[in-house]
């Protein structure tokens, strides 16, 4: 039993320690254990809280054995990126600017979780600063991609996708400022939320473009996606008992998103929709103009607020960066203050001209990510190689935090591809219950 619960859900974790058939400070030091002695954990774990998880566990499992417990995942380990604050521990966020960087604080969300009863396992490793969609990290380490050894995981959030997909964790939070819990977590086979721009606290996480920075899990399951979305909230989780697809009208964006898909992506997508449509769902195809001209737009709007953010310190000392990544953070030199402003303006009226169009609809579908994990030796090799991956990784990803929707993103059964679901902002109740039908129908 004790081997099986590396692969469990968080939900059925909880489940378990709610019955006593499970131990919260067995479970833990089990996924404990597992860290340590796993050949790939170095590049996975930037760090681990042993004696933190270790006393949280212990608090787990004296409420549960007083009938106490806190919420459904109390006692339940994940891991957390490495750009969340965790008070005492080293918060660095992938990047030598940061190495020795000790928060005396929490972040919120940890703070939050942590009053829910969950348990921190450590934290991962990711891209550095948070701005990349490959996962690529030669300055501290390149986590592995579940379904291809020499690929790419997927970034930012790359260590979170492999913590849980190689059974290092029951879940991972992330975050996703242009598709950095997505990519990942549709390479190593996962569900991804990405939360509405400014839903989830945003307080002691390291920031990459405050204006589109989010918080989110990645998981096994969509039930676990709303579990820790309330984890993090300290809320109540999404009503996902019997979805059905029956009735659901879903949109697929045929603008810009189903350009130059690959094969796999393209089957995976594919056999996606033939499955939700043999639920019940109503298939419908359409263009929306106003994607392309956000799209448009991502350079001066991501690329100048990440470099306003970081310039003073990159500056400083830019020798310690990965040359692609500093590159892409010093291409917001580009453009004025006055660019960035009529950018933003216009985004703002391509945004009320998208929530119309997807207003009638139960959500707007398209493939994830529309290439595979590309292979490491030669983005490292080949720098117009990674922009050109980098830019494919993120291109449909970044259609979601652009427009401001709420996107959850969920396995096709094609290893490394996804399906999307996109919603009006702070539609993340009704994407999850839509979400646990597709599951169903999906697997």
């Amino acid at each position: 039993m004790v081997q099986n619960w590396l692969g469990m859900s968080a939900g059925d974790l909880g489940r378990g320690i709610e019955t006593g058939k499970i131990d919260p400070v067995d479970l833990t030091a089990t996924f404990l254990d597992e860290i340590a002695g796993h050949p790939l954990r170095d590049r996975i774990y930037a760090r681990t809280t042993r004696a933190r998880a270790l006393s949280e566990a212990e608090a787990a499992r004296g409420r549960a054995r007083a009938g106490l417990r806190l919420g459904p995942l109390d006692g339940v380990p994940i891991s957390w990126k490495d750009l969340f604050d965790s008070a005492g521990t080293a918060t660095e966020a992938g990047a030598a600017l940061l190495q020795g960087r000790v928060p005396d604080r929490d972040a919120e969300v940890l703070a939050a979780a942590t009053a829910g009863g969950l348990v921190c396992l450590g934290k991962t490793h990711m891209t550095e600063l948070a701005f990349s969609g490959l996962g690529l990290n030669p300055v501290t380490a390149t986590p592995p991609c579940i379904n291809d050894p020499k690929g790419a995981p997927g970034g930012s959030s790359s260590g979170a996708a492999a913590s849980v997909a190689f059974g290092l964790a029951a879940g991972a939070i992330g975050s996703d400022t242009g598709g950095s819990v997505r990519i990942p977590a549709v390479w190593n086979d996962l569900v991804g939320l990405k939360t509405t721009s400014g839903r989830v606290s945003l307080k002691g996480v390291v920031p990459l473009c405050p204006k589109f920075d989010t918080v989110g899990p990645l998981t096994r399951t969509v039930e676990d996606a709303a579990l820790l979305l309330a984890a993090l909230e300290g809320g109540r989780p999404a009503d996902l008992s019997e979805p059905s697809l029956k009735g659901t009208q879903f949109l697929v964006l045929e603008t810009v998103a189903l350009d130059g898909l690959r094969d796999a992506p393209r089957a995976g997508f594919n056999h996606a929709i033939g499955r939700l449509a043999e639920e019940g769902a109503t298939i419908v195809r359409g263009q929306a103009p106003e994607v392309a001209e956000a799209l448009a737009l991502a350079g001066v709007l991501f690329a100048t607020e990440a470099y306003g953010t970081w310039r003073t310190m990159i500056e400083a000392e830019p020798e310690k960066m990965y040359p692609p990544v500093l590159d892409r953070f010093r291409g917001g030199k580009a453009f004025s203050g006055a660019d960035y402003v009529a950018a933003w303006q216009l985004l703002d009226r391509l945004r009320a001209t998208w929530t119309a169009r997807i207003a009638g609809y139960d959500a707007v579908l398209l493939p994830t990510c529309p290439i595979l994990p590309p292979n490491v030796d030669r983005l490292l090799a080949d720098s117009e190689f990674f922009m050109a991956e980098n830019l494919l990784a993120l291109r449909n990803t970044r259609i979601g935090n652009l427009m401001g929707s709420a996107v959850l993103t969920l396995p096709t059964g094609v290893p490394s591809t996804g399906i999307s679901f996109l919603g009006l902002p702070m539609s993340e109740e009704r994407l999850l219950r839509i979400g646990a039908a597709a599951e169903r129908a999906l697997t």
